[in-house]
């Protein structure tokens, strides 16, 4: 059965032959092993083009943000999946991964979603001002949360923030994203209720859409960033396991306030 217009697949990505792999037009082996670094490589596999030295600055320092922040979620899911099967590195990656969405990972690409919706107000001829505005009414009136926004350890804005925010500054990257990013920040308090601070998943989009990243390839970002991280701590849950430590502590905390059958606890 046909599902779709096509016909026949198509991609610009990989080719190869006997003799040569070709990736982007370029012979992989001649021309990219060797002389371009991962970040680039990734951006050109991704856009089909090389990087700029400002975009190269900008996409390394996002990787470099993103890749790790301690025991979090993702991180837990993945040790204890790996504790549980230690032969499965590649099911332990995939558990830390597929939790990516609008709370935890994901949220650069709603982020990135809500910077070009306001990009585009304004190129229609509302003020910046009026364009964050008419956004944040739409989200609150929607109940919907601000991505990227509010962070439960980092109350101030997260320490990320500032140092991504002068990388794509120091190296020429366009910066009306991120000035749509801090007029949210300023105006959330009056329009949302509560003061919340960019985080480094609002930071993100603010400058890598300032080098020309993709939108679409947003979210692919932390996930890259952070496989690398969950490959750190599983080479370490090898060496000294705390995956069932972790899943230990969280039965331990656990309240039952379910209904239970008559006789229960009682020890009979």
């Amino acid at each position: 059965m046909k599902i779709g217009k096509a016909t026949i697949p198509h991609s610009a990505i990989c080719t190869s032959d006997e003799h040569t792999i070709v990736v982007r037009g370029k012979d992989l082996c001649k021309d990219l092993i060797g002389h371009i670094s991962f970040t680039d490589y990734f951006h050109l596999l991704v856009t089909g083009q090389r990087p700029s030295a400002t975009a190269t600055a900008v996409l390394d320092a996002t990787l470099v943000a993103i890749a790790e922040h301690g025991l979090v979620p993702s991180v837990q899911a993945s040790r204890m999946t790996l504790a549980a099967a230690p032969d499965a590195l590649q099911g332990a990656v995939a558990a830390g991964i597929l939790g990516c969405g609008s709370v935890i990972l994901g949220a650069s690409e709603y982020a990135g979603r809500l910077f070009v919706a306001i990009q585009e107000r304004q190129a229609a001829g509302a003020t910046l001002e009026a364009a964050v505005q008419a956004e944040l009414q739409a989200y609150r009136a929607a109940r919907k949360a601000i991505p990227g926004y509010g962070h439960p350890l980092h109350k101030e804005r997260d320490p990320r923030v500032a140092r991504l925010l002068e990388v794509a500054r120091i190296n020429g990257a366009e910066l009306n994203y991120i000035a749509i990013a801090e007029e949210i920040e300023k105006q959330i308090p009056a329009i949302i209720g509560k003061d919340l601070r960019l985080n480094v998943s609002a930071a993100i989009p603010a400058v890598l859409l300032g080098v020309g990243f993709p939108l679409a390839a947003l979210k692919g970002v932390p996930i890259l960033a952070r496989t690398a991280g969950l490959i750190a701590h599983l080479t370490e849950e090898l060496q000294a396991s705390i995956g069932f430590a972790l899943s230990y502590q969280a039965t331990r905390e656990l309240q039952y306030d379910g209904e239970v059958p008559p006789g229960f606890g009682s020890g009979q």
